[in-house]
């Protein structure tokens, strides 16, 4: 698969974790009146967020033209879970310590 064949997927896998997942996770934690979660915890749950976009590569049909990005998008979801768990996305990490400061 070319790299501009998978560019609009890319650039929404650098935005959907904090978008979405960094996003509904301090919602949570602001209406549970959860001040100070820990960066596990906060990670926990952007990941528990993060989640709901995995099937949206199943939005694509199972046809060989389709193989290639559904490959990438199952690759690059597992990695941006990792770096989620493991502290490795600096934008979540980013949208915690904005969170501990200002609630």
């Amino acid at each position: 698969m070319r790299n501009d064949e998978r560019f609009e997927i890319e650039r929404a896998y650098d935005l959907l974790p904090h978008v979405i997942g960094a996003s509904w996770a301090c919602v949570w934690f602001r209406l549970n009146q959860i001040k100070k979660p820990t960066n596990e915890e906060f990670r926990q749950k952007v990941a528990e967020y993060f989640v709901t976009v995995e099937k949206l590569g199943d939005t694509y049909p199972d046809d060989e033209s389709f193989s290639g990005i559904k490959k990438y998008i199952k690759s690059r979801y597992k990695e941006e879970i990792e770096k989620i768990l493991l502290g490795k996305n600096p934008e979540i990490e980013k949208r915690y310590s904005r969170y501990i400061d200002y609630g």
